[in-house]
């Protein structure tokens, strides 16, 4: 017997169907600042020689920035809503983040107006869509998301962005727990380590929610 199967957890996770007109695609974080190999972090790191987030850009480039294009135009197309959210400060000192976020705000030029608070050009969002700017790591503490998303109907939400275990799982969790159903996009999220991309998958599919792969997920939507 695997060790999924053998899991207890897991048996509790139930299957909720999909409705693609009440679903949304929620892309978190994918901006300059530590979403694009041309950013402030990857250009931090690599005058620092630090290689550490070599796998993490690699990802984006060769996974994340395609599987996303790919979900963004299989949402649109099923009726479904694409809802972007953004971390970062609006003020240039980033006094409104809460401290334990300022200095790495700081760090990378992370605040309003710019380009490193920009949302990357590959998935730039179009007009109408939703933007909702947080300064914490998980999105319902700090923003209006949660009534976002009620006020447009949206019941099923798949996620997607970085880092995978740190913004994209604190939203993914905060959303399950206020009842919506979840499903992390496996193969359209990144980090730095893969241990920890692959971790927060295994651990937030035991009781959380589903992992798909972006494959999977545009199965769903046409199906």
């Amino acid at each position: 017997m695997n060790e999924t199967s053998s899991d207890y957890v897991t048996q509790f996770n139930a299957e909720r169907v999909t409705d693609p007109a009440r679903s949304a695609l929620v892309i978190v974080d994918m901006q300059y600042a530590t979403g694009h190999r041309t950013g402030a972090l990857a250009e931090k790191m690599k005058a620092e020689g630090n290689s550490v987030a070599d796998w993490r850009f690699h990802r984006i480039e060769s996974l994340v920035i395609p599987n996303n294009q790919r979900l963004i135009k299989a949402m649109r197309a099923a009726g479904g809503k694409v809802v972007y959210v953004t971390i970062g400060a609006a003020l240039a000192d980033c006094s409104d983040a809460p401290v334990h976020m300022r200095a790495f705000f700081q760090s990378v030029g992370n605040y309003e107006g710019q380009r490193q608070h920009q949302i990357i050009e590959e998935l730039a969002p179009e007009p109408g869509d939703p933007i909702v700017r947080k300064t914490s790591i998980g999105a319902f503490a700090s923003t209006g998301l949660d009534h976002l998303l009620r006020t447009m109907d949206r019941e099923h939400l798949f996620m997607t962005g970085v880092s995978t275990n740190m913004c994209v799982e604190t939203t993914a969790r905060e959303a399950a727990d206020r009842g919506y159903a979840v499903t992390l996009v496996e193969d359209a999220c990144a980090t730095t380590h893969k241990e920890l991309h692959e971790g927060t998958m295994r651990n937030f599919g035991r009781f959380f929610g589903k992992v798909r792969s972006t494959g999977e997920v545009i199965a769903i939507l046409t199906s």
